[in-house]
């Protein structure tokens, strides 16, 4: 079986993590040109002020992509580049990056699939209280509106957020995060209300512009399953999932918050302040997104501990999503199990626990479309004869593509797939020292590029639809 005609085979990228040109052309300050700045933040103090020099070399790199035949590639706006302050003066020259960004796809037939948020965000908004500030989210709404209205004659793909969960969790629970907050949930809790806020006005106005595109929100993907068959630790891997998916994707698709997690969140004093307007919004354009997209990497396994057992130092290497750390309510924890396969950064390889995940989301939210907008291998990959030969990467990918046809055999409305990533990149917290790239960078040599031998298996499985698989 090949993939249906409709599928769309594409890679993906994030604005900080590949542009650079952090204060060229008019581009405003983020919260990650600052953060990444502070001592100790990332490893080896590295930042995006360069990253990859997409902004200078991005013809180059889309004919790559060409040449390896990606129907589509996702990438992300940086907010700063196009209003330099949030809400203020529209920057021209940023507008005129990402129009040549997306003509240069379109000369080579590849789809723009357009992310407006990926994390970097206008330092002025930062320092007003970011996302627990409704400023943020009808600052959002602007700039969406901008977007679509110049961009959205050639772009008919827009994903408003990308996994909200972690710049919202790292950002006000775990500190690793801009604005670098430990432990306040009230505020945690309060970010993540905004962002759906600003989410659901964004999809109001994208509908009233009559565009004939189609438009979703990005979510990691952190199925939880319990360690063995105990009541407690079944009971834990629910509670996972309330808090970890369903407060994402029920206000966005459902227009209404979980009822499990709203009654805890009172009984703790975390509710968000929320007007009825703002959950009404919800509400009302829940029926109007067109699509829900997963960043899947691993699923959790997680057992039920004792509460208040366990207290935590928040620090970089903790906030990487490997087992065997408490959840911020202590009521979990996730556990490596000796019968699994685990990446050098210890997350789990397991195509299977996608494959059930997805069966859990269409159980709860229907026939919706999904898109697969992350999936990957982090690794170091070795060069042998100056060859980059990544074959943990093509195994990866391979088994993960396997189940995603498996679930479209088995009435899974997927309709494409999006590795991370299209070319070696920034990692946020981690530098360069774990690639996941089709395309190799040197940072030895004038970031010259190269393809890797994933670079040629990808381009084959497009070409031949996936036949093989």
């Amino acid at each position: 079986m090949k993939f249906p005609h409709d599928f769309l085979f594409g890679a993906a990228s994030a604005s900080y993590q590949v542009e650079g040109a952090w204060n060229e052309d008019g581009k405003g300050v983020t919260n990650w040109d600052v953060f990444s700045k502070l001592p100790g933040k990332t490893f080896e103090g590295t930042n995006g002020d360069v990253a990859i020099d997409h902004y200078h070399r991005y013809k180059e790199d889309i004919k790559l992509m060409a040449e390896m035949g990606l129907e589509s590639y996702r990438f992300s706006v940086s907010w700063a580049r196009i209003l330099p302050t949030g809400d203020g003066e529209v920057n021209a020259k940023g507008l005129e990056f990402y129009n040549n960004l997306i003509n240069e796809c379109l000369k080579y037939g590849i789809v723009p699939f357009v992310t407006l948020y990926h994390w970097d965000l206008p330092l002025t908004l930062e320092e007003d209280g970011g996302w627990t500030n409704r400023r943020t989210a009808d600052a959002f709404v602007k700039y969406a509106e901008v977007c679509f209205r110049e961009f959205g004659d050639r772009v008919k793909h827009w994903i408003t957020f990308n996994e909200t969960v972690m710049f919202t969790g790292l950002g006000y629970l775990k500190g690793a995060h801009p604005p670098g907050i430990t432990n306040d949930e009230k505020k945690y809790f309060q970010a993540t209300h905004y962002v759906f806020y600003a989410h659901a006005k964004a999809v109001e106005v994208y509908k009233s512009l009559k565009q004939y595109g189609e438009i979703g929100i990005t979510h990691v993907f952190l199925p939880a399953y319990s360690v063995d068959g105990k009541q407690a630790n079944i009971v834990a891997a629910q509670h996972a999932n309330e808090y970890e998916t369903f407060w994402y994707y029920d206000p966005i698709l459902k227009g209404e918050y979980p009822s499990y997690v709203v009654k805890q969140l009172e009984e703790k004093g975390w509710t968000p302040s929320w007007t009825e307007e703002e959950l009404d919004t919800l509400k009302r354009n829940a029926e109007s997104n067109d699509f829900i997209g997963l960043n899947y990497y691993q699923p959790i396994r997680v057992e039920r501990i004792a509460e208040g057992s366990l207290a935590m130092e928040h620090s970089r290497e903790s906030s990487t999503l490997a087992p065997g750390n408490p959840s911020f309510d202590g009521y979990y924890r996730t556990v490596k199990m000796n019968d699994k396969t685990y990446t050098k950064w210890g997350w789990e390889i397991s195509p299977q626990g996608f494959l059930d995940g997805l069966h859990m989301l269409k159980d709860r939210y229907g026939d919706i479309k999904m898109y697969v907008t992350e999936n990957g291998l982090g690794d170091e990959d070795p060069i042998i004869d100056n060859e980059i030969v990544d074959v943990p990467r093509i195994k990866y990918i391979e088994e993960h593509l396997k189940v995603v046809k498996r679930a479209i055999g088995e009435g899974i409305n997927l309709k494409g797939y999006y590795a991370w990533s299209v070319i070696d990149l920034l990692s946020w917290l981690n530098g360069y020292k774990k690639q996941y790239g089709f395309i190799y960078v040197d940072h030895a040599d004038n970031l010259n590029r190269k393809k890797k031998l994933s670079f040629h298996w990808y381009k084959h499985i497009i070409e031949t639809r996936g036949e093989e698989l």
